[in-house]
């Protein structure tokens, strides 16, 4: 009985070490990605065939907390992530001690100026920056210094000389207002203010909260103008796909980024989010 026994633990033992073994082994042709809803998870669906076509199967995790991303990543859940901008990576990295790597640079989501039921006609007429219009920006620190850099490229307000994306600006450094009154509403809130607003309501959004609030789709709603993708704004936001330094080269993360980094993906951007989103490969 003993000998029995013995002879069943050890084969159960001897499983339980086979066992993952097997299991990582068959990890090598899946690549699991963690990502938010969108652009990026809608972004990942578009090339699950073409990844199988080369002997892999995607598997994309849809989180609602990103916050929870890039633990996952360190811990060995996913092997990558799309998710974040390569600002926020880096913080992540300094604040954790961390050494998460961009494997490649995808996409740009511009902050836009909404506008609500008005028309391309009327924003390009002379007089529009200086109506004493009510305009809805960001209350937090980042968001805010980008809403107040596109404010003043389109000339609404005017800024301290040198005023940039690597400052922290606020209400406080608006050098003149050009009768326009500018309010503060929580990031997230913001496209709200277009949605539900008055005509003639406009709002600085990110490209994020524009697109799960639905506005490039509301035909009463216009993007007016948006942040430049050519400039420093454009780099230091750039979404990246994330995996830990030691896999960067490794065959599957190699053909992740050739797979999202196509021509497919870079027309399915340009379609489907018409301008909220910008390929950056």
């Amino acid at each position: 009985m003993k000998k029995l026994l013995a002879c069943i633990l050890g084969t159960a033992i001897a499983c339980g070490l086979v066992l993952p073994l097997a299991a990582c082994g068959g990890d090598e042709n899946t690549i699991t990605v963690g990502a938010t809803s969108a652009p990026h998870a809608e972004i990942l669906e578009i090339v699950k065939d073409d990844l199988k076509e080369q002997g892999y199967t995607l598997k994309i995790k849809v989180y609602s907390d990103y916050v929870q991303l890039n633990p996952a990543l360190v811990d060995g859940d996913l092997d990558a992530n799309y998710f974040q901008h390569i600002t926020y990576l880096n913080d992540y990295n300094r604040e954790n001690g961390t050494s998460l790597v961009s494997a490649a640079e995808i996409h740009y989501e511009p902050f836009g100026l909404w506008g609500k039921n008005i028309s391309a006609e009327e924003y390009d007429s002379e007089d529009f920056s200086k109506s004493g219009r009510k305009i809805y920006v960001p209350n937090d620190t980042t968001n805010q210094t980008r809403a107040l850099l596109l404010l003043q490229q389109e000339g609404f307000i005017t800024l301290p000389d040198g005023a940039s994306p690597t400052q922290s600006l606020s209400l406080l450094d608006i050098v003149d207002r050009k009768g326009n009154e500018i309010v503060e509403v929580s990031a997230s809130l913001v496209p709200t203010q277009i949605l539900g607003g008055n005509d003639g309501a406009i709002a600085v959004v990110n490209g994020n909260y524009a697109l799960e609030s639905g506005l490039p789709e509301d035909s009463s709603t216009t993007a007016l103008a948006y942040e430049s993708s050519k400039g420093i704004i454009a780099q230091l936001y750039v979404n990246v796909i994330a995996v830990r330094a030691e896999d960067k080269d490794s065959p599957k993360i190699q053909a992740l980024v050739s797979a999202v980094k196509s021509q497919k993906v870079r027309d399915f951007i340009d379609s489907k989010y018409k301008g909220s989103v910008q390929a950056l490969f």
